[in-house]
């Protein structure tokens, strides 16, 4: 039974096709392989900057406990509101105040067993916590707002981490430290190897490292008003850049 004419052409055609392809394939590889990989060098440079904070985050906790959980909400909205308004009395502004957390927690008391049996545990009262976060933008104020904030009723809390309110200065000191880094890196290698450091092919940045320093110095003498001591340090911003060179023989 012979194939229709049209079925041949079309089998032709699409075998001249795929002949072509695997050829054009095959003259590129070609070429490729006769094409030398350009000789690089990569190396990551690491920098960094230090700067005195210029803003605290504090984090004050109001604590009650009452029998009911309304006599502990009572007295805690009673103390918190009073903390709250000595805040903004110092100047910090709404912005700059954040509730954090807020619970409510039943507080129990295993009883004695009975006939060998335990009981279930007996609720005694209940405790009502409520923790604002504090944004200190005047250092200054920052041990007079501990303070007063631990007289008019804060009993928990009292973290601190200080924190720059800008960094684009420090950062591009740190970026400018990472790539000198990696410059000298990769000028002592190709000596090493006997090459040249040849043009910048890629840099690509890692994600900035801020280390602040201790949150407290809760031992240091007191001040003359009287307030918190307190010790800000500096906060050291660190980058890394991985840097690609080319090679030069």
């Amino acid at each position: 039974m012979s194939m229709p004419s049209k079925s041949l052409s079309k089998i032709v055609m699409m075998a001249t096709v795929c002949a072509s392809v695997l050829f054009q394939s095959g003259v590129a590889g070609a070429q490729d392989a006769r094409t030398p990989r350009e000789a690089v060098i990569s190396v990551a440079g690491k920098g960094e900057a230090s700067v005195a904070p210029d803003m605290a985050m504090l984090s004050l906790a109001v604590v009650r406990n009452a029998k009911t959980a309304d006599a502990a909400l009572a007295a805690n909205n009673a103390a918190m509101k009073g903390v709250l308004a000595s805040l903004r009395n110092a100047g910090v502004a709404d912005r700059d105040l954040q509730t954090s957390n807020f619970s409510v927690q039943p507080q129990y008391r295993q009883q004695e067993p009975k006939n060998g049996v335990m009981p279930p545990p007996e609720v005694v009262g209940y405790e009502v916590s409520n923790m604002v976060t504090v944004r200190v933008r005047d250092l200054a104020k920052l041990g007079g707002l501990l303070d007063s904030s631990i007289k008019l009723g804060v009993n928990q809390g009292g973290q601190i981490s200080f924190t720059n309110d800008k960094t684009d200065g420090v950062l591009s000191d740190a970026r400018k430290a990472a790539v000198a880094d990696a410059m000298e890196k990769a000028k002592t290698l190709a000596e090493a190897a006997g090459v040249k450091l040849g043009r910048v092919i890629e840099i690509t940045e890692a994600t900035p490292f801020v280390m602040p320093e201790p949150m407290m110095r809760m031992a240091a003498p007191k001040a003359q008003n009287d307030s918190v001591p307190i010790a800000s340090g500096e906060n050291s911003y660190s980058v890394t850049v991985n840097v690609t060179f080319a090679l030069e023989q």
